[in-house]
């Protein structure tokens, strides 16, 4: 379970495959086609559960960290160049 986690967060977290591992996760929940039917009780949502929480918790925490990006963005310009450099190193590690 932790091979598929470190790979679906790390397809994620790559900017040219992001929208489509979010497409591909929204039509996974959607589809009547699973890895473990939903008719099994208990173990026929877990898959669907495991793929939403994942998901949901990646989203999350994009999304955190690109609004921390952007609010130091909007301090660039009362700080200076020094400051300026720094922010561009935070963001060019998150590939934001």
């Amino acid at each position: 379970m932790s091979g598929f986690y470190n790979w679906y967060r790390n397809v994620l977290r790559h900017p040219k495959y992001r929208w489509l591992i979010i497409a591909a996760s929204l039509i996974y929940l959607l589809s009547p086609l699973d890895i473990s039917p939903d008719l099994v009780p208990i173990i026929g949502q877990f898959d669907d559960v495991t793929v939403m929480v994942i998901l949901a918790s990646e989203l999350t925490q994009l999304l955190v960290e690109r609004i921390i990006v952007i609010s130091k963005g909007s301090e660039i310009f009362s700080r200076g160049i020094g400051y300026t450099q720094r922010v561009m190193n935070v963001t060019q590690e998150y590939e934001l």
